[in-house]
């Protein structure tokens, strides 16, 4: 976390018998920041929607609610004492029912040149089971702060003043541009990617990156699947 005078800090969990976050303690958390008063951007690492293909395959509405809501009722890894293993291995919810080839990439993981399908378990990198674990969460995220909260690109490229932001980001990206300190690799990735939004805040450089350089078909195809804030 990070605001515009202070370095990035790492937030400790609340006190619980885990030693770490849990994906809903960091929704719940989100929420709170981004209902209030301030606007706030929240980055998150993982992706936001799926590949085009997927809408194809599957006849999901090109509507970004709907493809949440639709993929909640078949993957429900924010229900307690579920993980996406679980799912894959058809122990609950039906996930067989809404699956995708690790051959169909984001037009964004193509131009971010490096960035793995969101199908694509198993393999070191991969954002696949992060994916899959962390949508039911936007989708809670999204009716919690409902209307308030501005979710990229999805609800526009340009964002309202005033408004707070959820956006997916990419640590990749900007890892290297900080010194590691004495963090370890999720912390430092935690660590770059607010070092840069507040950085890109700062210098003004974020204003450009709401709107990429796009053609029409590409942003259209990026409004369905989502995009990483800060890719070209």
């Amino acid at each position: 976390m990070a605001d515009r005078e202070t370095p990035p800090f790492e937030v400790e969990p609340p006190p619980s018998p885990r030693r770490y976050w849990t994906r809903g303690g960091v929704a719940e958390w989100s929420a709170a920041r981004l209902l209030e008063t301030q606007a706030t951007l929240v980055g998150i690492d993982h992706g936001f929607s799926f590949p085009l293909q997927y809408f194809e395959e599957h006849q999901i509405p090109l509507e970004w609610t709907a493809f949440l809501e639709d993929f909640h009722g078949h993957w429900p890894t924010d229900d307690a004492h579920t993980y996406v293993d679980f799912v894959r291995e058809g122990e609950c919810g039906t996930g067989a029912a809404r699956k995708g080839e690790p051959s169909w990439r984001r037009l964004t993981e193509v131009r971010a040149r490096g960035a793995k399908s969101v199908f694509h378990f198993d393999v070191p990198g991969s954002v696949a089971k992060s994916t899959h674990a962390g949508l039911p969460w936007l989708l809670r995220l999204r009716r919690q702060t409902a209307g308030r909260v501005h979710f990229w690109p999805f609800d526009g490229w340009d964002i309202p003043a005033g408004r707070s932001v959820v956006a997916e980001v990419y640590p990749s990206l900007w890892s290297t541009s900080f010194p590691r300190g004495g963090r370890d690799p999720d912390q430092h990735d935690a660590y770059s990617i607010a070092a840069w939004m507040q950085r890109a805040d700062g210098d003004g450089s974020l204003r450009g990156f709401w709107n990429p350089d796009l053609k029409q078909d590409e942003r259209r195809t990026a409004k369905i699947e989502g995009w990483i804030l800060g890719v070209a």
